[in-house]
């Protein structure tokens, strides 16, 4: 990309009130990570809740345990796992100015993030289907002894990246959309021995 062709793709995207576009990714990120600790602080505090429960009840949870499938929460872990790899490798392409390799990458993501839902709900279909549900809807004697909100922004990232609005100028939405991604894995790898292998 030329230099004049870079100065107008960073003049395009830099909103009025910052005085560079280093500046403009500089407060985007600092934005983006405290909005990740938030979310951090979040799901540590339910990650506290469940383990106090997990204490004081540790019968409904083994009993609860033996209702998840493995393989099924395994092949969604490998599915997050490479849709974090597409998304680093998005925000590469967006970063070099290579617009059919970012969309290429940004449609791989949507991809596994769609796969890992199809699986949730097999997983979640089986479970309404026996009675596992919450509050009163919940039937005892079927028990018998993390990422939608990713989906859409990564579709308006994807559509936006499509559309040409990306460059080595001007990456900073594939960049922060990628960090929320990397933060849904985590939590999910986290989730996935928590819940589906420690009994």
């Amino acid at each position: 990309m030329s230099n004049t062709t870079h100065d107008v793709a960073e003049h395009r995207f830099r909103q009025h009130h910052f005085a560079t576009a280093e500046q403009q990714l500089d407060t985007s990120k600092i934005g983006m990570w405290l909005f990740l600790a938030t979310e951090i602080l979040m799901f540590g505090g339910l990650f506290v809740g469940f383990g106090l429960m997990q204490g004081v009840y540790p019968e409904a949870w083994v009993a609860g345990h033996h209702h998840l499938d493995r393989v099924l929460g395994a092949v969604n872990t490998v599915f997050l796992l490479c849709s974090s790899f597409t998304m680093v490798m998005a925000v590469h392409y967006a970063s070099t100015d290579q617009k059919s390799k970012t969309v290429m990458n940004l449609g791989l993501t949507l991809g596994f993030a769609f796969a890992f839902l199809v699986i949730k709900y097999f997983e979640y279909s089986h479970k309404f289907h026996d009675g596992l549900l919450p509050g009163r809807y919940f039937n005892l004697a079927a028990v018998g002894g993390p990422p939608q909100i990713g989906i859409i922004l990564i579709s308006w990232i994807m559509v936006r990246a499509n559309r040409g609005d990306f460059s080595s100028a001007y990456y900073t939405p594939v960049d922060l959309i990628g960090l929320y991604w990397h933060l849904v894995d985590l939590i999910w790898i986290y989730l996935f021995p928590l819940l589906y292998l420690v009994s």
